[in-house]
């Protein structure tokens, strides 16, 4: 025991400085962003100093920097306490000697704690972290960079050092989107001054800054384009990068079965589930998406038999999130054959007797010909 004791130590001693090494060099990529918008800036601003166009230039670069900013620190959120084993049902599965045993206890504690969970792995096995000892919600994976969990992630993004996930998926989706804006417009307004350098036009004086800041801003936003471009993709399609590469596993036709548009409700829809229903705040960084980031509205799919509403508050974000959620949660729609309670986690939509329109677990509201079916 004194051998074990002594070593203890030294050892943390040992990896400390190597663990501060390591979070300060994911902060690398940063810096290198950061420094280049810097030096852009002295670029376009103190040697151009191209009079109106400047205008735009700050706003299209507060925007990009706010965006940024909100993508870097806004907190990924963490996984509500209700789906962490508590000790003994802990103890149990980590005691279990076959894996029926295992599956029973998490599907008594899901039953016990009534969450919803829907999503599946291959084998129709719960989806549960070891590591975490929670079960994940549904498109909740594990980071291992951050070393938790995190709600609906997309991926994680070493320009950010941070997960792109559901609290912030919004902002980076903003930041591809300005960053892209911002490059394209020092390129167009450049455009002039490299052609006059080409012609030996231009004056010695701070022409390689101009020539230099034309082919990085063209350069950066071809780069940008595809990237843009594909995250426009997955938010009409409502996927995350994982979910493009691996479909998620729903119940269908009795057997569990992947299904890579199962959480699609339509293009408008989908959209309005990262942006929100506030149409003033769509291209603006602050929190303004749907949902609580644990359960999400399924394309035609029945909660299965385990499952059932959720009675514990689980953590909210964004300004419209907390009122649609308690909305849904509290209000009690009469549908043309039956009376049916919504909760923020009833899964499939009830058509409204109404308005003709579709009402789903987190308090959306499905219109038209966007509604699933």
């Amino acid at each position: 025991m004194s051998a074990t004791t002594t070593m203890a130590p030294k050892f943390s001693v040992l990896t400390t400085p190597c663990r501060l090494c390591f979070k300060a060099a994911k902060w690398l990529p940063v810096i290198f962003i950061v420094t280049v918008v810097v030096w852009s800036y002295y670029a376009y601003v103190i040697q151009l100093n191209i009079g109106f166009y400047l205008i735009a230039y700050h706003v299209l670069l507060g925007l990009f920097l706010w965006a940024y900013w909100q993508t870097i620190f806004t907190d990924i959120g963490t996984v509500p306490k209700q789906f962490r084993l508590p000790p003994t049902e802990l103890d149990r599965y980590e005691s279990a000697e076959t894996e029926e045993v295992r599956r029973d206890v998490l599907e008594r504690f899901i039953q016990k704690q009534s969450l919803p969970v829907y999503n599946r792995t291959m084998t129709g096995d719960i989806r549960y972290c070891d590591k975490c000892v929670q079960i994940k919600p549904d498109r909740c994976h594990h980071c291992s960079v951050c070393g938790v969990c995190v709600l609906k992630l997309d991926h994680h993004c070493p320009w950010v050092n941070n997960c792109v996930a559901f609290t912030n998926y919004k902002f980076f989706i903003l930041f591809l989107g300005y960053a892209l804006l911002y490059c394209l417009f020092i390129g167009a307004t450049t455009l002039q001054y490299f052609i006059k350098f080409w012609k030996n036009e231009l004056g010695e004086e701070g022409k390689f800054h101009i020539l230099f800041v034309f082919f990085v801003s063209i350069m950066f936003a071809i780069s940008l384009v595809s990237l843009f471009g594909y995250h426009i993709f997955l938010v009409v399609k409502n996927r995350s990068t994982l979910e493009s590469f691996r479909a998620p596993i729903f119940r269908l036709n009795h057997a569990w079965l992947q299904d890579k548009d199962g959480f699609s409700l339509g293009a408008f829809n989908n959209f309005v589930e990262v942006f929100g229903d506030n149409k003033k705040l769509w291209f603006l960084p602050v929190a303004s998406s749907l949902g609580d980031g644990v359960s999400y509205p399924v394309r035609g799919q029945q909660p299965p038999s385990t499952t059932t509403a959720t009675t514990s508050p689980v953590q909210s974000y964004g300004s419209t999130q907390t009122r649609k959620c308690q909305r849904a949660a509290d209000a009690r729609v009469t549908g043309s054959s039956a009376e049916t309670q919504l909760t923020p986690h009833t899964c499939v939509g009830q058509a409204s007797a109404t308005s003709g329109r579709v009402r789903h677990h987190s308090g959306y509201v499905v219109h038209g010909s966007d509604a699933p079916r």
